[in-house]
């Protein structure tokens, strides 16, 4: 597959449409491993979606390739111990390209020291993918548990400060 060059900015209220559009994507490739039907009208759930756009301790990136949207990134507890990759999206198209690994460094290096990312190890392709994450981000140095209400397993790491 050909690489794909994306970069990633800070989404802004004219991206809502597209961001809204990658969700209903993102939510129908996740019913694989966590289940769930559409609504009646054809959507899937959305208020994690309007909590990363509104909510000042969230914030949501949009990946984009020339003009393109290749997928998003939703980032929680800005101000808390550790921040947590809520939601992290590439299509289909765009994968295996490389471009997942390119986005998420880029992510999780705006915000330097401690991380969490869950994912389902049902998911295996996603599973394989965050671990590469950890250890390319961290080395040896993080670790994982599974989570009190399965299916999630959480990874933990801290990401180096890269002004230093």
């Amino acid at each position: 597959m050909t690489t794909i060059k994306a970069t990633v900015r800070p989404i802004n209220a004219a991206d809502r449409p597209i961001i809204e559009r990658l969700w209903l994507m993102f939510r129908h490739d996740m019913a694989d491993f966590q289940g769930g039907l559409p609504s009646p009208d054809g959507t899937y759930h959305s208020d994690r979606l309007r909590t990363a756009l509104e909510d000042d301790e969230w914030t949501a990136y949009l990946f984009t390739s020339g003009d393109r949207p290749v997928g998003f990134a939703f980032v929680r507890a800005l101000s808390g111990p550790a921040r947590v990759l809520n939601s992290f999206f590439v299509v289909r198209g765009a994968r295996r390209s490389g471009v997942g690994m390119e986005v998420v460094r880029e992510v999780i290096s705006r915000h330097p020291g401690p991380w969490r990312i869950a994912f389902q190890e049902a998911n295996t392709a996603g599973a394989a993918f965050w671990r590469r994450v950890a250890t390319e981000i961290a080395g040896d140095a993080w670790k994982e548990e599974p989570a009190a209400v399965p299916p999630d397993v959480w990874i933990s790491f801290t990401a180096p400060d890269q002004g230093q």
